[in-house]
């Protein structure tokens, strides 16, 4: 029997996301999974090797924040998206899905739409996957147990603007859109029963409780209806500032309060503030977290609201939610994630083709833009670039984009470079120097807000379990992602 190890990297610097410091080493993979770390491990002990010339090894990026299928198909964004993903660092993808129009464009129970799509997804991916679960009605929370035990779905999600607000601006059908009955209601008491239906599962799974938990898209319907109108009423303000002021920073922190009390209220300890965009917003997170302590917030920011901000040269091609804000909330945003105030950063990577994102007739009209872009591929040469620039560390770093969301969304073998876990790697240059183009990206979007923005740090190789899925920046191989029942062992 041949006892060599499957794969040695050689000659690289671990980045541990515990430690203080980068360490030159050896990395040997056996079965999928780090066997050892350190240095002068011999060539002749591997069936392969891999000089990684001195590049930074950070473990695989955990992307928990994307929306896979959203405008497209399932089964064509999983493949394209996986390998904008996989560029990008990310080894695992975690998905937010909800019934209605959109996504699979159907309501209904779960259990009649997550297995179709588990077969969707099947074979696609080119990094790991796994889902988070929106409940849009009464029927939804009671499956919420049956989620967790069956379909391994461990975080479930809350649109708190899905009131009297659609995707793309105001609206005045909201049953419709959401593909809700006509006794249901989207408002503070439905949120309120989704925090307590998972609360009840958390009790009824105690060994996994830990690592169940619910998310919210914290912005104030009422607030961005209204504000919606003012904005547009008085035309001074156009493009980005003018979607940034039609969905006000206040719109966020008030949702952030309203969260927190129903959290408190429903005694559900576990709950993540997604993509906070504003000072506003986050130091409502932080003012809730000193008011309600037994609650255990998470913070997450998104690398379009670290790059990005109203005066982007993409213009509506950047147009997002909650909105890309002015330059000072991107200098908080930094200055909170430097100070360890931020617990994660993610892409909300939702691919929205040119012909999908912009009116065709009047192509930089804000208020007709759709919401949402693609930028997964360039979540960690992103943070790598721009954080070093401004101290942060690649312990840090690796924090931020593997260790914490890997350990809050149950993918227990993932997110650390440690013998017996799962041999997730990327390679990076941190002296690289390149320009983003939307031609270079494997993602179907064709065009990204990023565009021409410089980088100081590259992704050059990319391995999932073990297996090289990315070679000098160009995804390689078949589709090798494995669906993520979390909590994983």
């Amino acid at each position: 029997m041949d006892k060599r190890y499957d794969l040695l990297i050689k000659n690289v610097r671990v980045v541990r996301p515990l430690g203080h410091a980068v360490h030159e080493a050896d990395i040997a993979i056996r079965g999928g999974r780090f066997a050892k770390i350190g240095p002068g491990l011999e060539a002749r002990s591997a069936k392969r090797v891999h000089d990684g010339k001195g590049r930074l090894a950070f473990p695989g990026a955990v992307d928990a924040h994307m929306h896979t299928g959203i405008y497209s198909p399932l089964e064509q964004d999983a493949v394209t998206e996986s390998k904008a993903a996989a560029q990008g660092g990310v080894t695992s993808s975690l998905n937010y899905f909800r019934a209605g129009q959109y996504y699979l464009n159907k309501g209904g129970p779960y259990r009649r739409l997550l297995p179709e799509m588990m077969k969707l997804s099947a074979g696609r991916f080119h990094v790991d996957y796994g889902f988070h679960i929106a409940p849009m009605d009464s029927t939804h929370i009671r499956e919420i147990p049956e989620m967790i035990a069956k379909h391994g779905v461990a975080s479930f999600k809350i649109f708190m603007f899905y009131g009297s607000h659609g995707l793309h601006g105001r609206s005045d059908d909201q049953r419709r859109f959401l593909m809700i009955g006509p006794d249901e209601r989207y408002d503070y008491a439905h949120f309120e029963f989704v925090m307590r239906g998972v609360q009840r599962a958390r009790e009824r799974f105690p060994d996994k409780a830990g690592q169940i938990s619910l998310s919210l898209h914290c912005e104030t319907a009422e607030i961005m209806t209204a504000y919606s109108r003012l904005v547009e009423t008085e035309g001074r303000l156009k493009g980005l500032a003018a979607y940034s002021a039609a969905r006000p920073p206040h719109s966020e922190g008030l949702a952030v309060f309203i969260a927190a009390y129903l959290a408190n209220e429903a005694a559900l300890p576990n709950i993540n503030l997604l993509h906070l965009s504003s000072r506003k917003a986050l130091v409502a997170a932080l003012q809730m977290a000193a008011v309600f302590p037994h609650i255990d917030f998470r913070r997450e920011v998104t690398i379009g609201h670290l790059m990005l901000d109203v005066d982007a040269r993409s213009g509506v091609l950047a147009k997002v939610n909650p909105p890309i804000r002015p330059r000072e909330d991107v200098e908080y945003l930094w200055q909170m994630l430097l100070e360890g105030k931020v617990d994660w950063v993610v892409s909300d990577h939702a691919c929205c083709r040119h012909e999908l994102k912009v009116d065709r007739r009047r192509s930089g009209n804000i208020w007709l833009a759709k919401s949402g872009f693609g930028g997964t591929e360039y979540l960690l040469p992103a943070l790598v670039s721009e954080g070093s620039r401004r101290g942060v560390s690649y312990n840090h770093m690796a924090r931020l984009v593997s260790y914490n969301p890997a350990r809050r969304f149950g993918l227990n073998s993932k997110g650390d470079i440690a013998e017996g876990l799962d041999a997730d790697l990327a390679l990076v240059d941190p002296a690289a120097r390149w320009t983003i183009r939307a031609a270079d990206s494997a993602s179907a979007q064709g065009y990204t807000p990023f565009e021409g923005l410089e980088l100081g740090a590259k992704v050059t190789d990319t391995f999932l379990r073990g297996e090289h899925i990315v070679r000098d920046g160009n995804v390689i191989g078949p589709a090798r992602g494995q669906y993520l029942h979390r909590p994983t062992a």
